[in-house]
């Protein structure tokens, strides 16, 4: 279900399938190509998952995503519990230009309501896969906040995938990652979704100055 008009024009400008909409009252529908149900005063309350919802809701036709084979900057949330984190890290990967979003299982699903309003769209426009971490074929650098080399340090403009663990617990130190890396001095004060926005841009930033001092990078094999 998407709420509001402008995530319901997202959602058809990014091709996704929209089944129903459904106005409250006099509200002008979206044009887009799908049924339109005017509900009676105060049904919308009653179905929409806010306590003040806009007045226009859709409901739109979900697809699976894959990994794209030519991914080079991947975020990987690892058993992710909150919504709202959930919907910012897609968010945030679309600024950054990553190429995906995986969820590993366990996590929240990427379409409960609040996490697609969370996304502001970019849910539309990432793709968003459920996949278990060790299936992740890119080097895989786990985030930690007590160990692991400078995030500033470590190469991020080679093919990657950045992994943030769960909300509550953080990476095992055992998980199926091949290094390392830390946000100095943040401790515990970033959230899961804080941490993977600072990682994100730190690689796009790399990424855009890529031919500039390549030798103050630390650089972590590919796996075979």
């Amino acid at each position: 279900m998407v709420e509001g008009p402008s995530l319901v024009r997202q959602a058809s400008a990014a091709g996704w399938q929209i089944e129903a909409q459904f106005v409250a009252g006099r509200t002008t529908p979206v044009e887009v190509d799908a049924p339109v149900f005017t509900l009676a005063d105060g049904v919308l309350e009653r179905v929409a998952s806010t306590e003040a919802p806009q007045p226009v809701l859709a409901i739109v036709a979900t697809r699976e995503a894959v990994l794209p084979a030519d991914a080079s900057l991947v975020v990987v949330a690892d058993q992710l519990g909150d919504p709202g984190n959930a919907g910012t890290i897609i968010r945030s990967a679309e600024a950054a230009g990553a190429d995906a979003v995986v969820l590993t299982p366990g996590s929240v699903d990427p379409f409960n309501p609040k996490v697609v309003r969370a996304s502001a769209g970019s849910l539309f426009r990432v793709p968003v896969v459920t996949a278990s971490l060790d299936s992740i074929s890119l080097r895989r650098l786990g985030t930690s906040s007590h160990h692991g080399e400078d995030y500033t340090t470590v190469d991020l403009t080679a093919p990657v995938a950045l992994v943030i663990g769960n909300e509550a617990h953080g990476l095992a130190d055992d998980a199926a990652v091949d290094g390392w890396v830390t946000i100095p001095g943040a401790v515990e004060s970033l959230n899961a979704a804080m941490a993977a926005t600072v990682l994100l841009f730190e690689a796009a930033r790399q990424r855009r100055q890529s031919t500039e001092r390549p030798g103050d990078l630390r650089r972590y094999d590919a796996r075979p």
